[in-house]
């Protein structure tokens, strides 16, 4: 079956990247000036508008992909209003027809980039209960170390959405190091092996099936 076939992660790094710390503390301790695309910020808005008119809860499902883990997520939270976030218009035209929840739970999908999409968040002060990264692209070459989110430019910006933050990949130094960049952001998380009975998306699924194990951590991050 194809989709006990994943391959598992292949990397040229061994432990954490030995430039993690240097990297992210200038993150921490620099602004980013990147302008915001035009796109980004009309998406945005619009999203926008809909949060305010929201009572409830807002929960962020970051790099959704097909968004089935946005409608998942709904599901589990029926109180809120998710909002799944994905930079790839073809990944997110494949939710309708294929991963499409139609019971329960409020949520919206839209295509943005996540360098600018925080941002704005953090602007107009939303204060999401959860934020969602569930395997984010790992980038295990070394030389990718500022590709992988904690070794961006933007990571400050996760750490200020504040929220209840769950990271999970199926590369444990993913995870890993993404616990060291929010020590050094002043939280303290703990990594730790994720094992569920369902699958929450497709890439989890797809990794539970071919015997590959998930890490997570779950942490709270107090509004800075």
């Amino acid at each position: 079956m194809a989709d006990a076939n994943s391959r598992s992660i292949t990397t040229n790094q061994t432990g954490l990247h030995e430039k993690l710390d240097e990297i992210v503390l200038k993150h921490l301790n620099a602004e980013f000036k990147k302008p915001i695309a035009e796109h980004t910020l009309q998406a945005f808005n619009e999203v926008n508008e809909k949060v305010l008119a929201f009572s409830g809860p807002i929960i962020l499902d970051s790099c959704c992909g097909v968004g089935e883990s946005t409608a998942n997520l709904a599901q589990r939270h029926p109180e809120a209003l998710v909002i799944g976030i994905d930079k790839s218009s073809h990944r997110l035209d494949k939710h309708d027809v294929e991963y499409k929840q139609g019971e329960h739970g409020q949520y919206i999908l839209v295509q943005a980039d996540l360098n600018d999409f925080w941002r704005l968040a953090c602007e107009a002060d939303w204060q999401p209960s959860h934020h969602y990264l569930l395997y984010p692209n790992p980038w295990p070459k070394a030389k990718h170390i500022q590709r992988r989110w904690h070794g961006a430019a933007v990571f400050p910006f996760i750490v200020k959405l504040g929220g209840i933050l769950e990271v999970r990949s199926n590369w444990s130094t993913y995870v890993e190091e993404f616990a060291r960049a929010l020590h050094l952001a002043g939280v303290d998380a703990v990594c730790e092996t994720y094992e569920s009975e369902q699958a929450v998306t497709p890439f989890e699924r797809k990794y539970w099936a071919s015997g590959q194990s998930s890490t997570r951590l779950v942490v709270s991050l107090s509004r800075s």
